[in-house]
């Protein structure tokens, strides 16, 4: 079977395809009101905390 041949020059600055989806999550959130992840400090999400540490926090 066939491979696929090798790009001749490098990736673009900014092509790689988690760049695109957050310049698609930041699109969409801007208009949309239904909010899609972006990143875990732009999206506001506690992953770093137990259970504990966010109930007492409340």
């Amino acid at each position: 079977m066939g491979k696929p041949k090798k790009r001749t020059s490098p990736r673009a600055t900014g092509a790689r395809r988690s760049h695109l989806m957050l310049k698609l999550a930041r699109a969409v959130n801007s208009k949309s009101p239904i909010k899609a992840f972006t990143t875990r400090r732009e999206s506001s999400k506690d992953l770093g905390r137990s259970p504990k540490e966010t109930v007492a926090k409340v």
